[in-house]
């Protein structure tokens, strides 16, 4: 499930932002280097976490089972309308001329009913999703900062917009245990 284009264009200028300002406090820390001690720097895959993390399957599931009797209901009409244009197209030019509209003004009105709940789905799915990832992000900034402090990280960063880094300063894996029993 996808975060609207706006919606992620943001977060992409925020964590670009604060990606920017750690990395530079990091090197400004680090030109310090004979007065502070060894800096401890993680990375973490925010996109793996809300995609794989327990908390991020619970609320897909949940998603897809609300979401489940308005799909159906959607499949149901767009199988009504293909049956009226199976008719539509079968029969069409044999039947009375009054019966031919009413049935073609019953598909158009299917039609228009079928696209108008398909958005709304979509407008309501998209709502859900944001409000879900919103409550993931919270959760997995808190998990994050308990790790930080808990193994004395000076800076962690979100992995998104770095071009390299070692797989010993990861630790996404430890924020997405940390995760299973929330």
């Amino acid at each position: 499930m996808n975060i609207p284009e706006k919606k992620l264009q943001e977060n992409v200028l925020w964590r670009r932002s604060i990606t920017t300002v750690c990395v530079l406090f990091a090197f400004a820390w680090g030109t310090v280097g004979a007065l502070a001690d060894e800096i401890k720097i993680g990375v973490v895959d925010t996109e793996r976490i809300l995609a794989e993390s327990a908390p991020a399957v619970r609320a897909l599931k949940k998603i897809e089972k609300e979401f489940l009797p308005r799909d159906q209901e959607l499949k149901k009409m767009a199988s009504q309308a293909k049956a009226l244009q199976d008719v539509l197209e079968k029969d069409g030019k044999t039947m009375a001329e009054a019966d031919r509209r009413n049935k073609e003004r019953d598909l158009a009105t299917l039609n228009r009913e079928y696209q108008r709940a398909q958005r709304q789905m979509r407008e309501d799915l998209s709502l859900r999703q944001n409000d879900e990832v919103a409550a993931l992000q919270l959760i997995a900034t808190k998990a994050i900062q308990v790790i930080a402090e808990t193994e004395k990280y000076d800076l962690v960063l979100p992995l998104r917009d770095l071009v390299y880094r070692s797989q010993r300063i990861d630790i996404t894996e430890k924020v997405i245990k940390a995760l299973a029993d929330k």
